[in-house]
């Protein structure tokens, strides 16, 4: 994609798109997004310390990857809900019981960089190509599937990497977080899907940056939900629920995601989906913008 101005992608008002209705007359598509993340311990970990080792910032994320995420599995089972899980592919050799773990669940696998340490904008556009595309190859690999979606690490872009997923196959991506549904992206003639994801309901920020309490949290997933519940009479929306191991996953903070759970699948009309089956709907609804 050459620089430009906007996106590429028309704007299109909410109250100038199509209807889109999910399937049983569901107002929300629920997806949960648990972040399943690899920091090479001899690497600088991202949004640490910058000192390598960097124990104090690498042990509290190995712990969401031995701890962590099962204890996300035991409450979004509770509930029913199945992950999209966005997957540093490292984490197939280093964590492979997760990978088993997800498989058993019918979780979906979304690629996420090889690591967390290294994002695309840190690259040239040539191993930008290549890391995107070893990505893709090393979780086929390890699954059977190769991912249709793709959030880049720390949601950086460059003026390339649509262009890349799109020669990789990649079908959707989340990185864009400025909508409440799904839309098309046009890349130089490809088609991508944009599925909404958030950096609002996402516990990385509320939990690490602002010091929010377990309960400030689940308040704030609730009352994203109230708004977008209300609005999906209309027409669809989609609610994301972005989420780290290490994060939601420590032992005082779980219960904001079993909390906001129970309260959200408490109601009707309320389609607990993955983004791969977001995407095959909205495609099919004849709705796309």
């Amino acid at each position: 994609m050459e620089p430009r101005k906007y996106g590429p992608f028309p704007y299109v008002p909410i109250h100038q798109r199509p209807k889109i209705t999910w399937p049983n007359d569901a107002r929300v598509a629920l997806w949960v997004a648990p972040n399943i993340e690899f920091f090479p311990l001899n690497e600088k970990v991202l949004f640490g310390t910058g000192i390598v080792p960097d124990v104090i910032s690498w042990a509290p994320r190995d712990y969401g990857a031995r701890i962590g995420i099962y204890r996300m599995m035991d409450v979004m089972s509770k509930y029913d809900v199945r992950g999209t899980v966005a997957l540093n592919s490292d984490v197939c050799d280093v964590y492979p019981q997760i990978i088993e773990e997800s498989e058993k669940l019918n979780w979906e696998l979304m690629a996420h960089n090889q690591t967390n340490s290294i994002p695309l904008t840190d690259l040239d556009p040539a191993k930008e190509a290549a890391e995107i595309t070893a990505t893709l190859d090393r979780i086929e690999a390890a699954t059977g599937v190769r991912p249709r979606g793709w959030l880049s690490a720390a949601l950086r872009e460059t003026w390339d990497t649509l262009d890349h997923l799109v020669d990789a196959g990649v079908e959707y991506v989340c990185d864009w977080v400025n909508d409440d549904q799904p839309y098309l992206m046009d890349i130089d003639g490809k088609q991508l899907v944009s599925i909404p994801y958030s950096s609002e309901i996402n516990d990385f920020g509320p939990f690490i940056r602002h010091g929010y309490t377990p309960e400030q949290f689940a308040d704030r997933i609730k009352a994203q939900f109230d708004v977008l519940y209300e609005e999906g009479a209309e027409s669809g929306r989609v609610m994301a629920i972005c989420l780290h191991p290490f994060v939601i996953g420590v032992p005082h903070r779980i219960k904001a995601l079993d909390s906001a759970l129970n309260y959200i699948c408490g109601h009707e009309h309320v389609w607990k989906a993955t983004g791969s089956e977001i995407m095959d709907h909205y495609l099919k609804s004849g709705a796309t913008f």
